[in-house]
């Protein structure tokens, strides 16, 4: 998730977890810095853009590790805020707020290797997008109530955001199994080819959900909202079908970094030769034709295929063009994709 969010989970964990054995401005700063982090592992160069990607929510990620330092940290805030008697507590913070972190990033598409050092497995759920407010939101109002009110019971205030916020990540993986119900029903019904299945949310929220259907040759893109059965009972889930570069694909393999994003993106990539470079692109993050992570790692029409240093050649959509369109879908209208 966004810094924002993993800061606002952090600092309800300090102040859950200290209660009123320490103030809450210093449970939730210190909460909040420890619930960051783990992702200042961003500022770690890897080497080149394609290891920068896969490596990031590595080792700062894995359970172990952070179970390992733990009672480190947990020493060092008792001892700077001179409370050595409440170690244990300061120690169980730690945990909780490390854990709840790389936990709610596993809820996202991305990959987080929580399993490190025994498997390099990027875990990834999918339910929720890395920017949600109605995660986040429930977390902040919490925290300032705790903060800022003068009124009896005000830590209650935290413990309820965080109750909310908890219960809206459940929600969110409730949502993704209706739809990929109805996705599979689809398929089914339609004899679509679909070697995998992708369903994860669009930006900011949990009632549109981009679809991705996988086979040998091309993908297929489509969207479904929770409130098209309301506004369209009748209509289908329509699929866009593109190529993914097959025979580019066979050629590549093992050249350059390639082989680190067909494993990272579980099998949901594309390849292109757009005339100058080839290029490979996770499919996950972005929706055709703008995606987050596409990257250039040979050169074009070169025989033998001759890899260069990789880099990014992302491509976003324009803001206010794809806001519009993003409100559109979400209540169930069939509106184009703004290109």
């Amino acid at each position: 998730m966004d810094s924002i969010s993993q800061a606002a989970l952090g600092a309800a964990v300090g102040v859950a977890v200290m209660g009123r054995t320490r103030p809450v401005w210093q449970a939730a700063l210190t909460g909040a810095a420890v619930g960051t982090l783990p992702d200042l592992d961003v500022f770690i160069d890897q080497g080149d853009p394609v290891r920068n990607m896969v490596l990031h929510r590595a080792e700062t990620h894995a359970l172990f590790w952070q179970a390992l330092v733990s009672p480190v940290l947990g020493f060092l805030l008792a001892v700077i805020t001179g409370s050595r008697p409440l170690f244990r507590r300061w120690w169980l913070m730690v945990v909780l707020a490390l854990f709840t972190h790389s936990l709610l990033d596993a809820m996202t598409v991305y990959g987080t290797q929580i399993a490190l050092p025994f498997s390099t497995y990027p875990f990834g759920l999918g339910s929720l997008f890395i920017i949600d407010p109605l995660y986040t939101l429930p977390l902040l109002v919490g925290l300032v109530v705790s903060l800022v009110a003068r009124m009896p019971h005000r830590r209650r205030w935290n413990t309820l955001g965080l109750t909310l916020s908890t219960l809206y990540a459940a929600w969110s993986l409730l949502a993704q199994a209706y739809v990929t119900t109805q996705v599979r029903q689809t398929v089914a019904a339609r004899d679509l080819p679909a070697q995998q299945i992708l369903v994860t949310p669009t930006p900011f929220n949990t009632v549109l959900w981009r679809i991705v259907l996988m086979s040998e040759d091309d993908y297929r893109e489509g969207f479904y909202s929770l409130l098209d059965p309301l506004r369209a009972p009748q209509r289908p889930i329509r699929f866009e079908r593109f190529a993914r570069g097959a025979g580019i694909d066979r050629r590549t393999v093992g050249l350059g970094g390639s082989d680190s994003i067909r494993a990272f993106s579980k099998g949901f990539y594309a390849l292109v030769d757009d005339g100058r470079f080839i290029r490979i692109t996770d499919l996950r993050m972005g929706q055709h034709p703008y995606f987050v992570f596409s990257f250039a790692f040979a050169k074009h029409h070169s025989e033998p295929l001759l890899p260069i240093e990789p880099f990014q050649v992302s491509q976003r959509m324009p803001l206010a063009p794809g806001l519009r369109w993003l409100w559109a879908r979400l209540q169930g209208q069939d509106v184009p994709i703004p290109r």
